[in-house]
């Protein structure tokens, strides 16, 4: 408990993140807006307020009833709260129509019924629950890191792949000292975020971004490689599938989208099995194989020889290091997602990386030394894995089940992506480097968008590079290590600061577990640059600009919409109407109080029918001035309809604009902005019919004007648009 430097409070993962709460400043300036509302409307006569209708639903004695466009009472859709407010219950989450009730259903069937905001904290996973879920990625690595290894060493010979066991000691002293250093960061850091928040905190906002670009691609590989090694597992024993392979990867990879969806809890459900029957797989290899080993004295069978195409060097050596590091994706994953464990959030996190990072170092140091007593070579048809396997079980049904849980665990360790790919979207979202919509939580309580945009780029990943794992790898140690780089720096930067007791050790930790991952980070950059990972070196920046733009355009919109106080003290008594301001006065999109809104009300009439006459009657309604525009497509037209408004009574100001390329929007919309541009200080108010048609298919039958132009109009400053739709019968 001494070591733990973070608060205990809650996790900042919630529903309502979505609704970031007042600063100080702005709250001063909304109760200085509020009084001068209250002095503005001191003057009203009594009963001026009351509503017509009863807001709870449950008072007025005109209850509601089901009708022809609504067959479920409104009534059954809340239930009253406390205090007094409404609640929206189950079925008011259902669409009005009958195929998207219908589309409803089956997604409810497919990923279950929805749950409550206040069930976020029983989606949390336990620690037997957490530990394959979150090391599915890190524990299935080890399919493919040592593989990875032994075939840049062989690139010298068959003999240079002794090397591989000193190697292999490097690699777990790396894993030791990066899980320790995770674990002060879990600590630190309670909230989760891992590298993103650690390095964005101690070494400025630039760094951070660097680590989320990185571990972002790192998620985003980790899914294409995890199911192209995992479809490799298949076609290693079922060579007749070879030619399915991306069509499988992508099937594997809408299987564990659907899965997520259902939400964390269920996802962790789902998984659980197939990561603990690997390990268990694994651990019987490890036994039998090295019982075996023991029985003929650990003497190593020598490996089949195999021509030097380049010399032995540091350079090589450094590439085989860093090849074998692949075996470390996903060790970061539990930092990222404290959030997501029972409280105690920070211990049973770190208690679970404990557990993880043991048995990645038993099972990494436990293949490498297996293989290389057992004589075994990379081969292009089958996985090194695969041979180990049928050499330590040469009969029986055990090559199979330890294929099918390799398999499995491949396939599934994508799942450490989708758990933790849309949290860090979460925490990026909620500082304003990535779009607020990653901070909207689906109806089971998962972050459904960040799962889509995952699924869409590991797909694409997947099907550019055709499923080869071997092509995929070259682009995974770089993001990664650089978020564990930027992470432990930032960590030391942490320590330093604090200065609290044996900060000095911790730093140390640290620092260790960075100047490795560093070392990696540039060995890896350097040396498989032209195999591939450009791509992760150039996208890693482009992304870091991506996120400073999204960031920049939030401020802007923060600037823009932020409270302000209005200028003067509250009005000491009722208000005087002031005189209309010249056109040089302020925009009508800066008001904020009611005596400062001008109205004027504008209603394009295309013919004088049922629709046109109540969006009039509505425009007249409201005791505002009022203007009806009329697009005409040549002079005829526009007299045959000035002498229907004659007809009509001539009650409101018509103005005709004749559009001889026969133009509706483009000439309302440019009318509407010169308007504005002569008297910025009006709110323009556009009220638009609209016939509504029940049918979809009737859709078809009309040109749907109202939809261009509101959309043309939302665009313009200082302008109202309000569809007043009308229901034909029949």
């Amino acid at each position: 408990m001494a070591e733990r430097d973070g608060d205990e409070g809650g996790t900042t993962v919630t529903p309502s993140a979505e609704f970031p709460p007042l600063d100080p400043d702005e709250l001063r300036a909304l109760r200085r807006i509020g009084d001068r509302w209250r002095n503005a409307r001191r003057g009203r006569p009594p009963g001026a307020d009351t509503l017509p209708v009863d807001p709870t639903l449950r008072r007025h004695p005109d209850r509601p009833a089901p009708t022809r466009f609504g067959r479920l009472a409104p009534i059954a859709m809340f239930r009253i709260g406390e205090p007094d407010e409404l609640v929206a219950t189950a079925p008011a989450n259902l669409p009005g129509s009958r195929l998207g009730r219908a589309t409803t259903r089956l997604r409810r069937a497919l990923f279950g019924p929805p749950l409550t905001s206040a069930a976020v904290v029983y989606e949390r996973m336990r620690k037997l629950v957490a530990l394959p879920v979150l090391s599915s990625d890190l524990l299935s690595s080890v399919a493919y890191g040592p593989e990875a290894m032994l075939a840049v060493l062989l690139l010298a010979g068959s003999g240079a792949l002794g090397l591989s066991l000193p190697l292999a000691a490097g690699l777990a002293l790396l894993m030791i000292a990066v899980g320790v250093s995770y674990r002060q960061t879990v600590a630190a850091y309670p909230h989760g975020a891992g590298s993103y928040i650690v390095a964005g905190d101690n070494l400025g906002a630039g760094a951070g971004l660097a680590a989320a670009a990185g571990l972002m691609t790192d998620y985003v590989l980790t899914v294409a490689v995890s199911v192209s090694a995992g479809i490799r597992a298949i076609t290693s024993a079922m060579p007749g599938l070879a030619a399915w392979t991306v069509p499988l990867g992508l099937a594997v990879i809408g299987l564990l989208l659907a899965g997520n969806l259902r939400g964390v809890r269920a996802a962790g459900n789902l998984f659980v099995l197939p990561t603990y029957a690997f390990v268990v797989a694994l651990l019987a290899l490890l036994a039998v194989g090295w019982f075996r080993a023991a029985g003929r004295g650990f003497v190593p069978v020598a490996p089949p020889p195999v021509p030097a195409v380049e010399g032995l060097g540091l350079l090589l050596v450094l590439r085989a290091f860093s090849s074998g590091a692949v075996s470390m994706t996903g060790i970061e994953a539990v930092s990222n997602a404290v959030p997501a464990f029972r409280p105690p959030e920070w211990r049973n996190s770190r208690t679970t990386l404990t557990w993880m990072v043991a048995m990645l170092v038993l099972f990494f140091g436990g293949l490498v030394g297996l293989i290389h007593l057992s004589g075994l070579v990379p081969t292009a048809e089958q996985s090194i894995l695969s041979q180990l396997a049928r050499v330590t079980f040469p009969s029986g049904p055990w090559y199979a089940l330890i294929q099918a849980a390799t398999a499995l665990i491949l396939l599934l360790a994508a799942n450490t992506a989708f758990n933790d790919f849309p949290r860090l979207l979460f925490f990026m979202a909620r500082d304003g480097h990535a779009p607020r919509r990653f901070l909207h939580m689906g109806d089971r309580l998962a972050f459904s968008n960040g799962l889509v945009a995952l699924t869409v780029a590991a797909a694409v990943i997947l099907v550019a590079f055709r499923g080869h794992t071997e092509a995929l790898i070259p682009l995974y140690a770089v993001g990664v290590f650089l978020a564990f780089t930027l992470s432990q720096a930032g960590m030391v930067r942490h320590w330093r600061r604090r200065r609290g007791p044996g900060w000095r050790r911790r730093a140390t930790i640290n620092a260790v577990g960075g100047t490795f991952s560093g070392l990696v980070l540039v060995t890896a950059a350097v040396t498989k640059f032209t195999e591939g990972a450009w791509v992760v070196v150039v996208a890693v920046p482009l992304l870091v600009l991506l996120f400073r733009a999204i960031h920049r355009h939030y401020r802007r919109l923060h600037r823009s919409l932020a409270l302000h106080p209005p200028p003067g003290g509250p009005a000491p008594g009722p208000p005087v109407v002031p005189a209309p301001p010249p056109a040089t006065g302020p925009a009508a999109e800066d008001e904020e109080l009611p005596e400062q809104v001008r109205h004027l009300v504008i209603v394009p009439v295309a013919r004088l029918n049922r629709a046109s006459l109540r969006a009039l009657a509505y425009a007249a309604s409201l005791g505002q001035p009022t203007l009806a525009v009329h697009i005409a497509p040549e002079e005829p037209e526009a007299d045959r309809f000035r002498e229907q408004w004659r007809v009509w009574g001539d009650h409101l100001r018509l103005e005709t604009i004749v559009s001889p390329y026969r133009a509706v929007v483009g000439p309302l919309a440019h009318y509407l902005e010169a308007l504005h541009a002569s008297r910025a200080d009006l709110v323009l108010t556009v009220v638009v019919p609209e016939v509504v048609v029940r049918s979809r298919w009737h859709r078809l039958l009309h040109s749907r004007t109202e939809q261009r132009l509101r959309t043309a109009l939302r665009r313009l400053p200082g302008v109202v648009v309000t569809s007043l739709p009308v229901h034909p019968g029949g």
